[in-house]
């Protein structure tokens, strides 16, 4: 039996002054001086300086830091010992051993100076030597954990749908096509059509948090191919402003709990001050977002249905410069640019009961009441030229009394990505997949 050893993190060592610990970690820097030797051991929770004094022929320690290199794993055990003129803390470990548990190669591959496609390529060595894209993971585990508490509070039930699809949803485009026993499968683009039938089952109430693909063939600073997406499905609703009262209010949550947590590090590091958004947020029609934005000179030919990037971001900024909001509902979608799953109001066929959410100009969820009556279903699907077969196990979900329920769908990434205030997303997705990146 491998008995744990009595680790101590570095953060925690001021707790321990005057004692023997044991710490690991990897050596960030080394300064092999004539008369004393430093290294510098950094772990998940900081650093501090180990400071030994040469003792000449045959002392193992002299030996040990001599055979060191950076990045290098190491166990060492030693005393705490304050000496005020050490920057880290005030505190060094004099060490009594030193275990190389992993000798690491020189020189390393990426330095400070690396450009951002190869530092992807060592991904792991990147986020170990930057302790903000370390940061990124911690600020993603607290936002995650405050959705899911907001979530369970609100009675949703964390559901885990299915990634493999027997047919390609809606009209097959963007879906990754895979072999599946001789048979063809396809990776699902969202979890959507499983949650409105978990509703359909009973669940009144569902949320996910899953992987999602998109066989998108973008390049741009916010696309990819897989990321994870925060799903909602709420049942027995009474329109489309229920789906977006529940995200404001859920993310209000999940961004107080990430100032509380984080607010100094992130602005530390990144630069950037955590608000906690007021509710309600403001709410614009895309026919109020258009009208806005051409007068300022979008769209001269009138021809857009739909909000492009610029469009986006110049409505996000009408709306801060009015409101001082950072967010914005983007409402009432046209139907040709929406799926056909989408609820029309009463009276205008031409529209939809749908939504985007925009941060501070980026698109972070899509969202809308669902139609939910079988014939209307079919009639929209006709419209859009999609033949109903391979959407039958869908379409019998609304044969036997379904509820009226709405839902929304967020990329996660995206999320992480404004609230550091960063350029691209690849800085916030450990394993970035790219259509030019499937490795590592």
């Amino acid at each position: 039996m491998i008995r744990p050893t009595n680790r101590v993190p570095v953060s925690g060592l001021r707790g321990h002054l005057g004692r023997t610990v044991t710490i690991c970690g990897w050596v960030r820097t080394l300064r092999l001086q004539g008369r004393m030797q430093f290294a510098v051991i950094r772990d998940h929770t900081g650093m501090v300086q180990v400071t030994h004094r040469r003792g000449g022929p045959g002392d193992a320690l002299e030996a040990a830091l001599e055979s060191l290199t950076a990045e290098s794993a190491v166990r060492i055990t030693g005393t705490v010992t304050a000496n005020p003129i050490v920057k880290l803390g005030g505190l060094e470990v004099v060490p009594e051993s030193i275990e190389v548990l992993g000798r690491a190669e020189t020189p390393l591959p990426i330095d400070e100076r690396t450009g951002p496609e190869q530092r992807l390529d060592w991904r792991f060595l990147d986020v170990r030597l930057r302790p903000e894209a370390r940061l990124a993971y911690a600020v993603q585990t607290t936002l995650e954990q405050g959705m899911r508490e907001y979530a369970y509070a609100a009675g949703c039930v964390e559901m885990h749908t299915p990634k493999l699809m027997g047919t390609a949803s809606e009209s097959g485009a963007e879906v990754f096509r895979l072999d599946y026993f001789g048979r063809s499968a396809y990776l699902a683009q969202s979890p959507q059509f499983y949650k409105q039938m978990a509703v359909a089952a009973g669940i009144d109430r569902v949320f996910e948090i899953g992987p999602v693909f998109r066989a998108e063939p973008s390049f741009t600073s916010r696309h990819a191919t897989e990321f994870t997406g925060v799903d909602v499905e709420l049942g027995w609703i009474g329109g489309v402003s229920e789906v977006m009262a529940f995200e404001e209010d859920m993310l209000a949550h999940a961004l107080a709990r990430v100032a509380d947590a984080h607010a100094d590090a992130i602005g530390e590091h990144f630069g950037v001050e955590v608000t906690v958004p007021k509710t309600p947020f403001p709410r614009v029609t895309m026919a109020e977002a258009r009208e806005i934005l051409r007068r300022g000179g979008w769209d001269p030919a009138g021809a857009k249905a739909d909000l492009d990037p610029a469009g986006e971001r110049g409505i996000a900024a009408h709306v801060r410069a009015e409101t001082g909001h950072d967010f914005v509902f983007v409402t009432d979608y046209p139907a040709s640019v929406r799926p056909f799953y989408h609820m029309r109001p009463a009276g205008r066929p031409d529209l939809t009961c749908s939504f985007d959410l925009l941060w501070k100009g980026l698109e972070i969820t899509t969202g809308a009441q669902r139609e939910h009556r079988y014939d209307v279903l079919l009639r929209q699907a006709a419209e859009k030229g999609m033949g109903t077969g391979p959407l039958r196990d869908y379409l019998d979900c609304f044969r036997y009394g379904c509820p009226p329920h709405g839902g929304l769908g967020m990329g996660l990434g995206r999320v992480l990505m404004v609230l550091l205030g960063l350029d691209s997303i690849r800085e916030v997705t450990f394993l970035f997949r790219g259509p030019n990146r499937l490795s590592p």
